[in-house]
Formats: structure tokens, C-alpha cells, sequence
């Protein structure tokens, strides 16, 4: 049985799944969907047209699935897709996508958003995604599995930021960041490889070794991007991880501005 407060306003369609809390002042807009065993504090917004799955918790004053912040969008149909155990902290926003995009704001599961953080319009944001207190992202991001943003880092449109990396606080993200990486400054630059991101991730020894040397490789080196790039590739030695990375930065280098999505 899902519990509303008498101030609260939830929309006649509006669909609730079981254990549902709604707090006081809420706002639950037009064909929302909010999966079953999820919390929403007092004076937050959620939808209009804002699926959400399971165990999700929006804080107070939070804002999930506003409008997006487009000079483009006049008023269409859009949305935002949420999966299951995501944490939105208070004043947090998260807007719905434009057809400039396909029309979703897409966020997965077991992510935390922390207080003042924004999600603009057309983001996918993968699993375990931690974005600390005032990250910002631009519309049309991508940001990979278990990547960590910290407090006040900023990243560009059609930037993505690749899995198990690691952003240092009041970073300027204007480029694609490489997986498994630490990346730091304005504007940011590879530091070293997120080797506590990986071990908290549980991958090996070797497996991190391997990042580490194809860190010093194609980073720490002046030769050609492109050179080394398709050395790693011819190598029999080449991991899964490394190979993954290498895919990454090609796809960035296509790109003049660095940003894959971007073309």
C-alpha cells in the first residue's frame, strides 16, 4: 500500500507501484510511473512522463524529469527512463530528453547524485555512477558504468566519460575520458590509472597492470597516438581492458573536438 501525504499532488494517470511513499508537497506529474518501494521527499517534482523502476529514493526539493533546458524544444513529448536503487539528493535535477536526441533522458540503477547536481537533457548515465555535489553535465553525455565525478566538475555536450574513471573536483571535461583513468584540471588531463576505482571493482593484478602499462604507453610517450594505438591492437598479449580502452580512444580520436558522440 503506497503512502501520500494529504499535501502532496500526484496526477490522476499517474501509475504507483506497491510501498510507494509520497512526501509532503510532492509533485508527481502526467504518465509517471514510479516503481514499487520508492521514497519521494517533501516539495520534489517527478515527471511528467518519468518511468522509474524499483527502491529509488529523490529527496527533498529535487527535480527528476523537468523540462529540458533547450532553446529547441517547443513543448514535445519527451522522457526520462530510470532503473531500480538510484539515490537523487535535495535540489539534484535531472531533465527529460528532446528529439534531437530520441527523445530519453535515460539513467540506470545504483547511481547517486548528490545535492545540486544536474543532468541535462538527452544524458545516459550507465550503473553505479556516483556524481558528487554540484557535477554538472551538458546535454547529450554519456557517462560509462562506475565512472565518479567530484564536486563541481563540469563536462561539455556530447562529451562521454568512459567506465571506472575517475574526475577530480572543479574539473572542466571538454574532451571524451578515457576508462579506467584519472582525469584532473581545466581543462582536464590523464593523471594516472583509477587503480582504487578498479580493486574496488574487483579486477586483478594483472588485469591492472595491464592499464597501468598501456597508460605509460600511450600517454607518456611522444610518438604518435595513432602509432601506438595500432601497436596495442597487434599485440598477443592484448586484454579485454586494453582493448576496451583502445576502442575508446579511437573512436574519440575520429572526433576533431575529442568527443566521439560529437562526430
Amino acid at each position: 500500500m503506497s503512502s501520500i501525504h494529504p499535501t502532496a499532488l500526484v496526477h490522476p494517470d499517474a501509475k504507483l507501484g506497491m510501498d510507494v511513499a509520497i512526501g509532503p508537497y510532492a509533485v508527481i506529474g502526467e504518465d509517471t510511473i514510479i516503481g514499487e518501494g520508492s521514497s519521494i521527499g517533501p516539495h520534489a517534482m517527478v515527471g511528467p512522463h518519468v518511468h522509474m523502476g524499483a527502491h529509488n529514493v529523490i529527496h527533498g526539493h529535487a527535480a527528476v524529469g523537468g523540462a529540458p533546458q533547450d532553446l529547441t524544444w517547443k513543448g514535445e513529448i519527451t522522457w526520462l527512463a530510470m532503473g531500480d536503487h538510484n539515490v537523487v539528493r535535495e535540489f539534484a535535477q535531472i531533465n527529460r530528453g528532446t528529439l534531437k536526441g530520441d527523445g530519453w533522458t535515460r539513467v540506470g540503477s545504483h547511481n547517486l547524485l548528490m545535492s545540486c547536481c544536474h543532468v541535462g537533457h538527452d544524458c545516459v548515465l550507465g550503473d553505479y555512477v556516483v556524481m558528487a555535489n554540484n557535477a554538472l553535465l551538458a546535454g547529450h553525455v554519456v557517462i560509462e558504468d562506475r565512472a565518479i565525478l567530484n564536486g563541481a566538475a563540469a563536462v561539455q555536450q556530447f562529451a562521454t566519460v568512459g567506465k571506472h574513471s575517475y574526475v577530480g573536483g572543479l574539473t572542466r571535461v571538454v574532451h571524451d575520458v578515457p576508462p579506467f583513468m584519472v582525469v584532473e584540471g581545466h581543462p582536464s588531463k590523464v593523471r594516472k590509472v583509477n587503480t582504487v576505482g578498479m580493486q574496488r571493482a574487483g579486477y586483478s593484478s594483472g588485469q591492472m597492470e595491464a592499464i597501468r602499462e598501456a597508460y605509460r604507453t600511450i600517454f607518456r610517450t611522444a610518438r604518435p597516438r595513432s602509432e601506438i594505438l595500432t601497436e596495442i591492437e597487434q599485440s598477443p598479449y592484448l586484454t579485454a581492458e586494453v582493448a576496451y580502452l583502445v576502442a575508446f580512444l579511437r573512436r574519440s580520436e575520429r572526433s576533431a573536438a575529442g568527443r566521439a558522440l560529437q562526430g
